[in-house]
């Protein structure tokens, strides 16, 4: 029996429940098997892809058409999580209504169960629109990696009380226009916990602290895959990197030394066929 897949109204309970909301990224059907079969229940397909997959810099080169392949993978591998793809740099922006094209593409396309879109008040009217069209909006606030050239790279945002106030004015705006969730990232705790508290939209951090509703880390960063640099606020649950090195370096030993493949690798002819073949051999 094919399982019943979460769906935006479900995280939004899961807040009015008390229950903490664990969100990790996937990129492909393999991984997001996985962590899908470990109970994770929002799965994010997010831009990072063009760092921890592509190997760029920021996320800023990522396209729509690139989100919504990975996109398709992913729900491939996964069945009970709600997925959320992130629409790229410059998809939202220019208009609400060329931002609800895109966001269908990857609903109808990608076969996400939502979007993700960075800003607050400046982006509402956009998330507003996608929603009365029907589809579910993730906001995304803070540290905004597609700002990143603005904001001077990855750092902790809102430190004034000016700014933490201006914070807090974004998150009700997207609460206002339907958004049914919001990334918290690089937040002062007191600052998450504030727009926790002043929303009723289950706050999602990473680097905000333990006191939002819900906490989503980069795959490759929790599992020690992407090892150009680990942030501060994740924590390596695996090394994966490491163990894969090691494991390619004996694979290397081994094949060098003709120790692989063996017997148990190998597969050859019956005896009858072997003799025939033998024969054949010596004729040709």
């Amino acid at each position: 029996m094919k399982t019943a897949r979460l769906t935006a109204r479900d995280i939004v309970a899961m807040k009015r429940e008390g229950r903490r909301i664990a969100a990790l990224t996937a990129y492909d059907y393999t991984s997001a098997r996985m962590i899908d079969a470990a109970g994770v229940p929002v799965i994010l397909i997010g831009d990072t892809l063009g760092m921890v997959v592509q190997g760029e810099d920021t996320t800023l080169p990522v396209t729509l058409d690139q989100v919504i392949y990975h996109s398709r993978m992913v729900s491939r591998g996964s069945q009970r999580a709600v997925l959320i793809g992130d629409m790229p740099f410059m998809t939202y922006q220019i208009s609400p209504e060329e931002a609800l094209r895109n966001a269908a593409r990857l609903l109808t396309e990608g076969k996400v169960g939502a979007v993700k879109v960075e800003g607050g008040t400046e982006v509402a009217p956009t998330v507003e629109r996608m929603v009365k069209a029907g589809i579910p909006v993730c906001g995304h606030l803070g540290f905004t990696p597609q700002s990143a050239h603005t904001l001077g790279g990855p750092r902790i945002q809102a430190r004034e009380p000016a700014a933490a106030m201006a914070l807090i004015a974004d998150a009700k705006a997207l609460e206002s226009a339907g958004a049914f969730a919001v990334v918290l990232e690089l937040v002062p705790d007191m600052v998450a916990e504030a727009i926790t508290r002043r929303t009723s939209i289950p706050t999602i951090g990473i680097g905000s602290g333990p006191r939002c509703d819900g906490e989503i880390q980069v795959f490759h960063d929790l599992f020690g895959l992407y090892t150009d640099f680990q942030p501060v606020h994740t924590r390596r649950y695996l090394n994966v990197a490491e163990q894969i090195s090691t494991a390619a370096r004996h694979y290397v030993d081994d094949v060098s030394a003709r120790k692989f493949p063996g017997p148990d690798q190998t597969r050859d002819l019956n005896t009858e066929s072997a003799e025939a073949f033998g024969s054949l051999l010596k004729s040709a």
